[in-house]
C-alpha cells in the first residue's frame, strides 16, 4: 500500500509543505474520529478536473465503520464526491443532504476542508478534505457522554477548516496519547470543567479527588492534587496556556501513588476560544514497570561493572604471576592469558555503560586492534586499519567475538610478519606492514574478515588441526558458541586472510 506522501506526488500538484500539513493532519485525528464515532477519509483533488483521491484513512474506536472496505487508493469523481466539491470550492464544513448506502450500511456524509495556515498568519488555499462518514445502522438517542463528544468533534472540526488544528507537536511526542476513552474533560473560557467523561473521573479519584469534577477549576486542582509542588505548576500553568490558546506540552502528575497523563487542547472554532479539551490516563501501572525496568537496568549495569573490574583483578594476578615467573614459556602462557582476560573485561566494561545487553562492537574492535599492536612481540611496525561496521552486537555475541579478534589479530602482527633479517616475504611492495579488519552484515549474518599483507601461512599449516593454542580457543568460539563458521587461507594478493560468518538471529 502506497504512503499518503507516494499517493499525493504521484496524483496530485501538492507542495511538500502541504503534503507536511497532511501528515500531521493524519496524525492526530483518531482524537477527532473517536469523537465524531465516524469514520475520517483524506481526500486530495486531482489535477482540477473533478475527480479525488483518497490518501489516508482512520476507522473510529467507539463506534462501527461505515467501510469494511479500506477506501485509501481510490480516485472518485461525479455526483459520489459532489459534497467534497463544495467543501473545497467553497472552504466551508458541507452537512447538507441524505444518508448514503454502502451495500447494507446507511451513512451520513460531512465534508470538512482542509486549511493550512502560512506562515504570517493569514490562511492559504484549501488543500484537501477530510470526509466524516458516520454508520448510522446502529442510531440512537445520545448520551450526555456522546452529546459532548459530538460538541468537541464539532469544534475541531470547525479548526480543522480554519487551519488551526492540529496544534504543533512538541519535541519526544511521537503519539497523541491520551486517547478520547482514557478520559475526557472539557473547559469552559473560565477554566471551569463542563463535563468529564467516567474515565476522567476514575482517573482523578485515583489522585485523590473524590468529588465530581464538573463545576471545578481544573489548573487550581492540579496544583492541590499534585505531591510535588513544582510538577502542580506546571500541570496548572498547562491548562491555563489552553484557555490562552495555546498548545503546551504533556504533563504528568503525581499524587498518592498513582500517575495520571494530561494532553490539553485549546478549543477556539473561527478564532473564538472557548474552553479546552483535557485528555486523561491513568500511567499508574505503566510507570510501575518503567521504575522496576530503570532498577534491573541498573542492577544489571552494576553487575557488568564488577564483572569487569574482577576480571581486571584477575588480570592483575597473572601479570604479577607471570613477573614471578622463570621459565620463558610459561612466562609467555600466563602473559596471552593476560590479554585474553583483558579482552572480555573490555566488553563488560562497555556493557556496564550500555541501557541494554547490546553493545557499540566498532570502538570495542578498535580498542582491541591498538592493544594488539602494542603487546605483541614483534621488531615490525604493524598499523592497523578497520573497514565497514560491525554496529550493534548483543552481548553474548560480542563477549566471543572480542576474543575470537584478539587471537587472529595477535596472531596477524606476531605470525604474520618476520623480524628485521630473517628470510621470508616481507610486507607488500610499498613496505608497509598492515592487518586489516573487515565487517559487513548480509542476510542476518555478520561477515568478518582479518587480513594481513605478511608472509602467508607455512607451507605445511593444516587449517584443521592447528596446534597453537591460540587457534584452538578461535575455533572452539566460532562453531561453538558463535554457532559460525572460520576459514584460514592465503589472501589474495599475499598474506593470510581469516573469514568469519556469524550468524546474527537465532537459532
Amino acid at each position: 500500500m502506497s504512503t499518503l506522501r507516494d499517493l499525493a506526488e504521484e496524483h496530485t500538484q501538492l507542495r511538500p509543505g502541504d503534503i507536511d500539513h497532511l501528515h500531521r493532519i493524519a496524525g492526530d485525528w483518531q482524537l477527532l474520529s473517536d469523537l465524531s464515532f465516524a469514520d475520517l477519509l483524506l481526500w486530495v483533488p486531482v489535477d482540477g478536473d473533478g475527480t479525488f483521491l483518497c490518501v489516508a484513512q482512520v476507522r473510529p474506536t467507539t463506534a462501527p465503520t461505515a467501510y469494511l472496505d479500506d477506501q485509501v487508493g481510490r480516485i472518485v469523481g461525479g455526483p459520489e464526491v459532489a459534497h467534497l466539491e463544495v467543501a473545497h470550492r467553497q472552504g466551508r464544513i458541507w452537512r447538507e443532504g441524505d444518508p448514503v448506502w454502502y451495500g447494507d450500511v446507511p451513512a451520513r456524509h460531512e465534508a470538512i476542508p482542509v486549511r493550512l495556515r502560512s506562515a504570517d498568519g493569514e490562511t492559504d488555499e484549501v488543500v484537501a478534505v477530510v470526509g466524516r462518514d458516520t454508520n448510522l445502522s446502529t442510531a440512537r438517542t445520545p448520551s450526555q457522554l456522546e452529546l459532548n463528544y459530538l460538541t468537541t468533534a464539532d469544534d475541531l472540526a470547525q479548526m480543522i477548516a480554519d487551519g488551526t488544528f492540529p496544534p504543533p507537536r512538541h519535541p519526544g511526542e511521537t503519539t497523541s496519547a491520551p486517547r478520547v476513552g482514557d478520559g475526557l474533560v472539557r473547559l469552559d473560557a473560565n477554566g471551569k470543567v463542563t463535563y468529564a467523561s467516567p474515565n476522567a473521573q476514575s482517573a482523578y479519584r485515583r489522585l485523590g479527588y473524590a468529588s465530581h469534577l464538573v463545576g471545578e477549576d481544573l489548573a487550581k486542582l492540579h496544583r492541590r492534587l499534585a505531591g510535588d509542588p513544582l510538577e502542580g505548576t506546571d500541570a496548572a500553568n498547562g491548562i491555563l496556556a489552553a484557555l490562552r490558546g495555546e498548545a503546551p506540552p504533556r504533563r504528568e502528575i503525581d499524587a498518592r501513588g498513582a500517575t495520571m497523563l494530561t494532553r490539553a487542547l485549546p478549543l477556539m472554532p473561527a478564532g473564538v476560544p472557548i474552553g479546552a479539551l483535557v485528555l486523561v490516563r491513568d500511567i499508574t501501572e505503566v510507570r510501575r514497570r518503567d521504575r522496576a525496568l530503570i532498577t534491573k537496568d541498573a542492577t544489571i549495569r552494576e553487575i557488568h561493572h564488577r564483572v569487569k573490574n574482577n576480571l581486571q583483578t584477575v588480570a592483575a594476578l597473572l601479570r604479577l604471576q607471570a613477573r614471578r615467573v622463570s621459565m620463558p614459556e610459561a612466562r609467555v602462557a600466563l602473559e596471552e592469558s593476560v590479554r585474553r582476560v583483558a579482552s572480555i573485561a573490555l566488553v563488560h566494561e562497555t556493557l556496564s555503560m550500555s541501557s541494554d545487553e547490546a553493545v557499540e562492537f566498532d570502538g570495542i574492535v578498535d580498542r582491541v586492534a591498538s592493544a594488539a599492536t602494542e603487546v605483541a612481540a614483534t621488531e615490525v611496525s604493524v598499523g592497523m586499519r578497520r573497514r565497514g561496521s560491525f554496529g550493534v552486537l548483543p552481548a553474548e555475541i560480542a563477549t566471543s567475538l572480542v576474543m575470537v579478534l584478539n587471537e587472529l589479530l595477535l596472531n596477524a602482527v606476531e605470525h604474520g610478519f618476520p623480524p628485521v633479517g630473517e628470510d621470508g616475504a616481507g610486507p607488500g611492495a610499498d613496505g608497509a606492514a598492515e592487518v586489516v579488519v573487515s565487517a559487513h552484515r548480509f542476510r542476518k549474518q555478520l561477515h568478518v574478515s582479518v587480513t594481513d599483507n605478511g608472509r602467508g601461512l607455512p607451507a605445511e599449516f593444516d587449517a584443521e588441526r592447528g596446534g597453537r593454542l591460540g587457534l584452538q580457543i578461535v575455533r572452539a568460539l566460532v562453531t561453538g558458541e558463535l554457532r559460525g563458521t572460520i576459514e584460514l587461507r592465503d589472501g589474495a594478493a599475499g598474506g593470510t586472510e581469516a573469514v568469519l560468518v556469524v550468524p546474527l538471529a537465532k537459532a
